[in-house]
């Protein structure tokens, strides 16, 4: 590259930009995109029929496509920097900025998850999850959904890319990369359990605020809780001085069309603050995910900047 490419900061950012869209092409980068869509049909194929529809399918579906949002966003970036390592540092030494570097990956990687965002709203219109027609920010609810999508798979990209740029090649990216996932899905704040300490750990991750923002979406605790009417169904054959008392309840209640109104009670003693359905709540995600965009934006410049010391 010859020196005249390297006066300006923003006259950098286009000539990488460049570079990264030729890579995409000729390296095969593209395949993220159909994996993205793989990966989600799987995904709504197993959790999108109940979706949006029952407080149990919102969660578990919202923590599936939580975990499908920072599956791509690693995937997009973990190695993108690090593999190119010796090629940045010789390049740093004759002019180049890193943050026009780091630049240009942001908008390469913003177009990434862009696309990969539309797939995955693509899938999950295909297969029929019941998104909410009603947005609580936007006029709809399909746009929501996918800022919310975008944000989450935006900011696990980031980070991951931050990670490529600290460290100094492709093995120890890959090798962190399970590590940085295990924590995100076990500190998301809705599968698992937590109390003190590890409970506040859950506001220092991306799929924390990522679950609260689709559940918030998703109007959970507005929603039925099914676990309690399922449960009593099994015990409906059990006998008691040779008569069935639970069969006989579940078929008055059958009988009178009350099933409804048992699912919606049980859903009111299961709600949750951290899906409350409100603008402030939603809006409260969206800017948190943000924020870790651009701490890890941040970092990543950092990091990159001291790759002349860098003797490995």
């Amino acid at each position: 590259m010859k020196r005249e490419q390297y006066r300006g900061t923003l006259a950098q950012i286009p000539v990488y930009l460049g570079k990264f869209l030729r890579m995409f092409i000729y390296q095969s980068d593209w395949k993220v995109l159909p994996m993205a869509a793989i990966i989600a049909a799987l995904v709504t194929f197993v959790t999108g029929q109940n979706l949006f529809v029952t407080q149990e399918g919102t969660l578990t579906g919202s923590f599936a496509l939580v975990c499908v949002c920072i599956w791509n966003g690693f995937f997009n970036s973990i190695q993108v920097v690090c593999r190119e390592r010796q090629i940045v540092k010789r390049e740093h030494r004759a002019g180049m900025h890193i943050s026009a570097y780091i630049g240009a990956h942001m908008i390469y990687q913003f177009l990434l998850c862009l696309a990969q965002t539309l797939i995955t709203i693509g899938v999950c219109r295909m297969a029929s999850v019941k998104i909410p027609e009603k947005g609580l920010i936007t006029p709809w609810g399909t746009i929501d959904l996918m800022i919310s999508i975008f944000l989450i798979t935006y900011a696990s990209d980031i980070m991951s890319l931050a990670v490529s740029c600290i460290v100094n090649n492709t093995t120890t990216a890959m090798t962190v990369m399970p590590f940085l996932l295990i924590v995100q899905l076990v500190f998301s704040g809705g599968f698992f359990q937590l109390t003190g300490f590890a409970e506040k750990l859950t506001l220092l991750t991306v799929s924390r605020w990522g679950l609260q923002s689709l559940g918030t979406i998703g109007n959970y605790n507005a929603l039925p809780m099914v676990t309690l009417w399922n449960t009593i169904f099994k015990f409906k054959d059990m006998e008691i001085n040779g008569s069935k008392p639970i069969y006989e309840v579940i078929r008055l209640i059958e009988k009178e069309g009350k099933v409804g109104d048992i699912l919606q009670f049980s859903g009111a003693y299961n709600q949750n603050p951290m899906y409350e359905y409100t603008v402030a709540n939603l809006a409260c995600c969206w800017l948190l995910l943000l924020v870790f965009i651009v701490i890890f934006a941040v970092v990543s410049i950092i990091a990159l900047k001291l790759v002349d010391r860098d003797s490995r």
